[in-house]
């Protein structure tokens, strides 16, 4: 199924459109069922995000239009979408896109490449080049694949195998890990990768102010398929399963308020 982009613009988070637009998915989201409360886990995420472009913005110039409008082409159909962009910044005519994720999977980072290829590919019609990096923070990636297959065979396993950073970059040469920003690159061929550790959050905002205890999580996990109350609406901006944190519709709803 060929798809295609048209009518791409950057826009801010008040631009009168896009809130139409959230408000839109917030009322159809009233009508679906409740989810649960967003997880230490999540909470932690959102948090770890809001840090790291705080930090990137002592680094580069952030532009405050990071709200991605575009026409989605497909099957003779067309459709306006947006996307929120974690942070962007425009140097020398190079749109450097980021998107932060904090995970205890390297499967994060799968979604991760495909969602900014696909950016990519719509900023390519306002910008000759773009640049796009992922800042990970591993919140308990296992270190290798014996330490992933002992999880899985441990009293309490998680739902899903989490896979280690080793497997993932063997699957994916495309990602590059970097040290820094200064090198980065803004080929087509290369997403960037800086990895940060939980520690490294923590003295970038202090662990006061972030969402620790994870130990939180297993009741909500043990819970869950208990429904929620029906009269409380929540959105989860997502750690690393299999929730909507990579879709844009969600990433909207969740920057409108709904946390």
């Amino acid at each position: 199924m060929a798809v295609s982009y048209a009518r791409v613009r950057l826009t801010t988070e008040d631009d009168r459109r896009y809130r139409a637009y959230v408000e839109k998915f917030k009322l159809q989201r009233k009508n679906q069922k409740a989810i649960r409360p967003p997880r230490q886990r999540d909470i932690f995420g959102g948090q770890a995000e809001a840090a790291l472009r705080d930090w990137l913005a002592t680094q580069v110039s952030l532009d405050e239009r990071r709200i991605l409008e575009y026409e989605e082409r497909r099957n003779r159909t067309a459709q306006i979408k947006y996307r929120e962009l974690d942070a962007l910044a425009i140097v020398d005519g190079v749109a450097w896109v980021f998107e932060i994720k904090a995970s205890r999977t390297a499967s994060a980072l799968r979604r991760a490449v495909a969602q900014l290829n696909e950016t990519r590919q719509i900023l390519h019609l306002l910008f000759h080049r773009v640049g796009v990096t992922i800042l990970l923070v591993d919140t308990g990636i296992p270190v290798d694949s014996a330490a992933a297959d002992a999880l899985m065979q441990s009293d309490r396993p998680p739902p899903r195998r989490p896979e280690p950073l080793a497997e993932v970059l063997t699957a994916l040469p495309q990602l590059q890990i970097i040290d820094t920003l200064a090198v980065r690159s803004a080929d087509d061929d290369q997403v960037n990768l800086m990895l940060f550790s939980v520690d490294d959050i923590i003295a970038l905002v202090g662990a006061e102010n972030l969402a620790l205890n994870w130990e939180e999580d297993d009741l909500y996990d043990e819970l869950d398929d208990e429904p929620p109350p029906a009269t409380t609406l929540f959105a989860s901006s997502g750690d690393d399963d299999d929730n909507d944190d990579d879709n844009p519709l969600a990433a909207a709803l969740r920057k409108a308020g709904l946390r």
